[in-house]
């Protein structure tokens, strides 16, 4: 099992930046990658970013350059920075991690947290 508490989701005006974290506890030693999706009012779900206990990363290619995902396996926490936000990414941000136990993958999400970009 693993819990993820996600901080640091606010409003900020359209062109401003915001660093989101999620912090992972319980099985961590077995976890694999980390991410974060985000889904907006009436649409689905949607990658954001994913990144690998080694630090192998992929993006959307609509959010590449823009935001950066990054991570700290000694804290077992996964930022995403968010620069030159636009109002369309206004959308709870959910984190997400895997773990790999028994010859088994496990998916875990957290609670999610909102981010509103103001135009």
């Amino acid at each position: 099992q693993v819990q993820l508490v996600e901080s640091g989701g606010g409003l900020v005006q359209a062109g401003g930046s915001l660093r989101i974290s999620c912090t992972a506890s319980g099985s961590t030693s077995s976890m694999k990658t980390m991410g974060w999706y985000r889904q907006a009012p009436e649409k689905q779900r949607e990658l954001v970013a994913v990144i690998g206990s080694g630090g192998t990363t992929n993006y959307a290619d609509s959010l590449k350059g823009r935001f950066t995902i990054s991570r700290d396996n000694t804290k077992n926490t996964v930022y995403l920075q968010m620069n030159s936000l636009r109002p369309e990414d206004t959308a709870v941000y959910y984190c997400h991690a895997t773990i790999r136990w028994l010859g088994n993958e496990y998916a875990y999400w957290g609670q999610g947290t909102q981010v509103t970009v103001s135009s």
